[in-house]
């Protein structure tokens, strides 16, 4: 079983964005509208489990088809949306997967294909926005992240658990509705 390891950021995390962005931009051309470093990787500051979270966002009306055989041709492969609507997760074939000229192992990092305006996308977004202008905000989920690794270091169902309700008061302090913010947490908590 894997353990949870929360640590210290690290500025070489935007960098390892920056190379896959630059890959996927050249295979997927003209397929997406916007690719978003997300998650805790994308807070300068925040401590992070060392591991990118990556959203594709594609218009409503996008090919999916065509964005899963560019991303087959890097090396990943399509899960399904797992229970959340808007969102499709992809994994890789192995640890060089984005495959690309010369063989590399790249950062550990999950990847996600999300329509415009769905709540998973927005979820994401107004969570890194917050914390990236809110350093007390960022700094209490920090160590909230912290104590909940050391609590639970085994157990990602628990560790993430402990997380909800932090997130879910930023999500409806920025905006979104109890309703929304529950179908989020209820769907995340169905796709682990």
């Amino acid at each position: 079983m894997p353990i949870i390891k929360v640590v210290d950021y690290s500025p070489t995390w935007p960098i390892a964005f920056e190379e896959l962005n630059n890959l996927y931009k050249e295979k997927l051309h003209g397929l997406y509208k916007a690719i978003e470093h997300v998650g805790s990787t994308s807070v300068p500051g925040l401590a992070a489990k060392p591991v990118l979270d990556i959203d594709i966002v594609v218009e409503a009306t996008a090919d999916l088809t065509a964005i899963i055989q560019g991303l087959s041709s890097l090396g990943y492969y399509h899960i399904g949306d797992r229970g959340i609507p808007g969102r499709e997760a992809f994994k890789r074939l192995d640890d060089s997967v984005p495959y690309a000229s010369g063989k590399k192992n790249w950062m550990e990092h999950h990847l996600y294909v999300c329509r415009e305006g769905s709540a998973s996308l927005q979820n994401h977004l107004t969570l890194r926005n917050y914390l990236r202008s809110n350093p007390s905000a960022m700094n209490e989920y920090a160590t909230l992240k912290r104590k909940l690794a050391q609590a639970h270091p085994t157990n990602m169902n628990d560790y993430m658990e402990g997380k909800s309700a932090f997130i879910a008061s930023i999500l409806i302090r920025e905006g979104m509705t109890d309703t929304e913010v529950a179908a989020i947490i209820q769907q995340n908590k169905a796709s682990r």
